[in-house]
Formats: C-alpha cells, sequence, structure tokens
C-alpha cells in the first residue's frame, strides 16, 4: 500500500491567479531544490510583472464581493480552512521539510501545526471587526467603522514560509482584503498547498499566489498602483526598498525584517533549563535561520566558562541529517548561496585571534553530511560586542558568547544594534528580570523561557527590524483595515408641508 504522506519525486506547481492554476506567461520555470539532499524536489513558474498584473487584477476584481460578505460568514470559511490544514497536516510537514530543509520532527510539524491555528484563530475574531460609538450628545450619532484595505499584496521567505503565508493570508482575508501573496523562490510549495486549500473554500480571487524571483515578480507587486497594502516579511535590505516602493503612492506597509537578539543570563540563573533555553532561543534546530535568533549570548562573567562547558554538551548532542528522518533534530542550510555564506562567516571567526572557538565549525568535507547543506552549531567566546560575528545577522547557527560584570554594560551592548526584534532574559530574581526586559530594546522579550511567539500576541520589531504587528487581534485590525469615522446630526429640521 502506497504511503499517503511520500511526496512525489518531482512536484510540477502552477501558480493560483483568479481561481485558476496557471504558467507563467514566458513559460519559464524555477526548480525547487531539496536542501538536505542536493537534488531537485520540483518546479514552479517563473512569474514576472505581467503574471502579477493578472493576479493583482483577479484580486481588485473579487475584492468587492469578497468584502460586502458578512464578517461572522467569512470567519466560518477561514474556520473551514483551518479544519482541512489540520487533516493534512502530516503532508504539509513532510513538504516543509522537504523544500526548507527544517528537520520534521523538531520543526516541520510545528510548522504545520501553526498553519492550521492561524487560520482557525483569525476565523474565530472575525465578529471583532466592529466599530465605536462616540458619546458627542443627543444630537449627534458618531460611529466608526473597520473597513477592509482592499488588494493585499503580501511576500515571505523562505525560512518559515507555511506559517508566514498563513499569518497574513488568515488576517487579511478575515479583514475583508483579497491578496497576491509572492512566495520564496526556495520555498514555494507548501504555500502552494495552502493556497490550493483556500481555494477550495473561498470565491475565485480572493486569494492568489505568485512564484519568481525578488526583481521579477516580488518589486513589480510591491509597486503595484492596485495594491493598496504591502505586507512582507524578510531582509531589513529588501525591507527598505519594499517601503520605498510604496512611498510613492502612500501604500502602509507591515515589515517583519531582521534580528541579531540578545540572551542576557545573570549569575543566578546558572542551570540545565537555562542551558536548554539558550539552545531553543537561538532556534538551533532550525538552523539558526531564524529572525529570532538569540545569536547574542551575553554571560555573567562568574558563571561564564562552566556555563558554556556545558551548553557545548548540550549542541554538540544535537543530531545533524536528513530532514525527513524522525531522529534528526537539525536539518539542512536552504541553499547553496546560504550555505557559502554561513561558512564564511564561521571562517572570519577562526580567523580572528580574539575569538575562541568553543565547538563547532567549518562543516565536515566528507561523510553523511557533505550529501546536503547541512552547517555545525558553531560557538565563539569574545570579549567584544563590536565585531562582524557579534553585529551583522548570519542566519545560521553561530553564537557569540560575550562576559560582562556590570548589568548596565550588558543592557548597553544588548542595546547597542541597529535591530530591535527579541530578546531573553534569564535570572529567577523576576524584579531584576522585568526591570532588564523593560530596559532592552526589543519589540519581542521572553523572560525565562526561549521558545516561539504565541497567536494572540503582537508580535514585531523596533529600529531596523520593522514596522507594524502581526499575529493578534491588534496587529489585524492595525495592518488590513482603515477606520472611518461617520457623524449623523440626529437634530434636523421638521419637514414643512403646503409647499
Amino acid at each position: 500500500m502506497a504511503d499517503p504522506h511520500r511526496l512525489p519525486a518531482i512536484l510540477s506547481k502552477q501558480m493560483l491567479i483568479g481561481g485558476q492554476w496557471r504558467p507563467a506567461v514566458s513559460g519559464r520555470t524555477i526548480v525547487v531544490e531539496n536542501p538536505g539532499r542536493r537534488e531537485p524536489l520540483g518546479d514552479v513558474p517563473r512569474g514576472e510583472k505581467v503574471d502579477v498584473d493578472l493576479a493583482v487584477d483577479a484580486a481588485a476584481a473579487a475584492f468587492p464581493g469578497w468584502s460586502r460578505v458578512a464578517a461572522r460568514d467569512r470567519g466560518r470559511l477561514l474556520l473551514a480552512i483551518g479544519e482541512a490544514l489540520e487533516a493534512r497536516q502530516e503532508e504539509l510537514a513532510r513538504l516543509i521539510a522537504s523544500e526548507t530543509g527544517n528537520a520534521l520532527r523538531t520543526q516541520a510539524r510545528g510548522e504545520a501545526r501553526m498553519v492550521a491555528d492561524a487560520f482557525q484563530y483569525f476565523g474565530g475574531l472575525a465578529g471583532e471587526l466592529k466599530g465605536l460609538t462616540i458619546p458627542l450628545g443627543e444630537g449627534m450619532l458618531s460611529y466608526s467603522r473597520r473597513e477592509p484595505v482592499g488588494v493585499v499584496g503580501a511576500i515571505v521567505p523562505w525560512n518559515a514560509p507555511a506559517q508566514l503565508a498563513a499569518l497574513k493570508i488568515a488576517p487579511a482575508v478575515c479583514a475583508g482584503n483579497t491578496i497576491v501573496l509572492k512566495a520564496a523562490e526556495d520555498a514555494p510549495l507548501a504555500v502552494l498547498m495552502i493556497a490550493e486549500i483556500c481555494q477550495d473554500h473561498l470565491p475565485p480571487g480572493v486569494v492568489n499566489a505568485v512564484t519568481g524571483y525578488g526583481q521579477e515578480c516580488g518589486e513589480p507587486l510591491a509597486s503595484h498602483p492596485l495594491v493598496r497594502k504591502v505586507s512582507f516579511t524578510g531582509s531589513t535590505t529588501v525591507g527598505k526598498a519594499i517601503m520605498r516602493a510604496a512611498a510613492d503612492r502612500l501604500a502602509p506597509v507591515s515589515l517583519e525584517l531582521g534580528g541579531k537578539s540578545p540572551s542576557i543570563v545573570y549569575p543566578d540563573a546558572d542551570e540545565d533549563w537555562v542551558l536548554d533555553g539558550i539552545v531553543a532561543s537561538m532556534r538551533f534546530t532550525r538552523q539558526s535561520q531564524s529572525c529570532t535568533a538569540g545569536s547574542r549570548l551575553f554571560l555573567h562573567a562568574d558563571i561564564y566558562e562552566s556555563f558554556l562547558d556545558r551548553l557545548v554538551a548540550r549542541t554538540s548532542a544535537l543530531k545533524i541529517g536528513d530532514p525527513l528522518d524522525e531522529a534528526t533534530d537539525v536539518g539542512a542550510i536552504i541553499n547553496e548561496r546560504q550555505f557559502t555564506k554561513v561558512c564564511g562567516y564561521v571562517a572570519d571567526g577562526l580567523s580572528r585571534p580574539e575569538a575562541r572557538l568553543i565547538t563547532g565549525g567549518l562543516p565536515p568535507k566528507e561523510g553523511p553530511l557533505t550529501r546536503g547543506y547541512f552547517a555545525v552549531p558553531t560557538i565563539f567566546a569574545d570579549t567584544s560586542n563590536d565585531w562582524r560575528l557579534a553585529r551583522e545577522e548570519i542566519f545560521g547557527p553561530v553564537l557569540v558568547a560575550i562576559p560582562w560584570r556590570d548589568e548596565d554594560e550588558a543592557i548597553r551592548m544588548a542595546n547597542d544594534s541597529h535591530y530591535g526584534l527579541a530578546a531573553y532574559i534569564w535570572s529567577r530574581d523576576i524584579g531584576r528580570a522585568l526591570r532588564a526586559a523593560h530596559a532592552v530594546e526589543a519589540g519581542w522579550v521572553q523572560v525565562n523561557q526561549g521558545g516561539g511567539q504565541a497567536l494572540g500576541q503582537s508580535y514585531g520589531g523596533i529600529k531596523e527590524s520593522g514596522i507594524g504587528r502581526e499575529m493578534s487581534l491588534e496587529g489585524m485590525l492595525d495592518s488590513f483595515t482603515e477606520t472611518k469615522s461617520v457623524n449623523v446630526n440626529l437634530v434636523i429640521p421638521l419637514l414643512q408641508t403646503g409647499r
């Protein structure tokens, strides 16, 4: 009997435009690679401006009808999508693992679960798309309405493509908008599967999914005159370009961008549960391909050496290998370009006299790990926060550990970054931990835990880590609705008769 979760040898997919599956007008395609095996997994259309124009036109045509659907009815459709995604959760997880290189057990299944949860969460919030009444006196009725923006252009990256796609599609559609979503060319297959399930429940044109390269497909979407809102997750450099493109027509943007997140460990937190939290916050089991990775570890000097020794034992126990293997903890880097970039950072660290390699280093040149783009969890010890590996977002499993003695100095170093996305504070003294959490410059701070984001909590960055918030009711209202105020004069002259 065939395994229902086994993927075909090659997956050939098309773009969803106006309810139809279509190739690129040019007929060109992009090969999607399995990074754990360095072999083709599938292919998708190489969309360009003409394809984006078709998708935006389809979304614009669908918007008037969809925006008039009662909010609770939209919510019911999203709940149905969530149920369908839940039923196909394992299939989605295996697809995520195959195209991203993220390990099935430690990462991909959790992402697939979050996809279903996101549609169910926002489906349940549909009834909260309501305005306010303002007491301006008995003679005046003043109220506000939450109205959809229009066509949303959304762009997602490759590190958590399915989860991030769901966190854009679900709130945008719930709020009454239509959407054109561009998937990352390295990992578009799970996004297209989500679009397929959406299309089974929604009118044509409400959800459209295009595939292609950033310059050929993403830029035309961000700059399209009919796109009334741009929601982007990705690098800070590209986010700035997106913002410039939207500025020409004053289109609002939401940007969830990069990070170089600090973890501050106080001397009273020299315990095993904190070691586990550091491994989790560093996102080692996602190859640290996460904008929230706590890649700057500020350890109190009194526990510095002993903590690092035990942290090495924790990271060395992680099993690196085939993302689809149930025994694997750490999967593969997304592609050869990123793999080479990460190795370059490691080489820079190895050549720095002040840096001391604690564990890891460059990947092996022979053996099973050469079959894919497998990087090794790596930790450098250094006294400075001012060198390249401590300042730049590596997007790979490279951690820099820096000692501190004075709390103010630790906070200063933590804040000495143009990023401000996430931060992690570790101490048994909750008062001290909360003071640090309030002092650190980040949009999302965790105290004594290193896990991921939670639905219902507004999430986003400050400084060059982004603009706007996601994952919550507030994020949906701020990102995907406009507020309209209506004033009604209730005191009008009596109707005159006899004329």
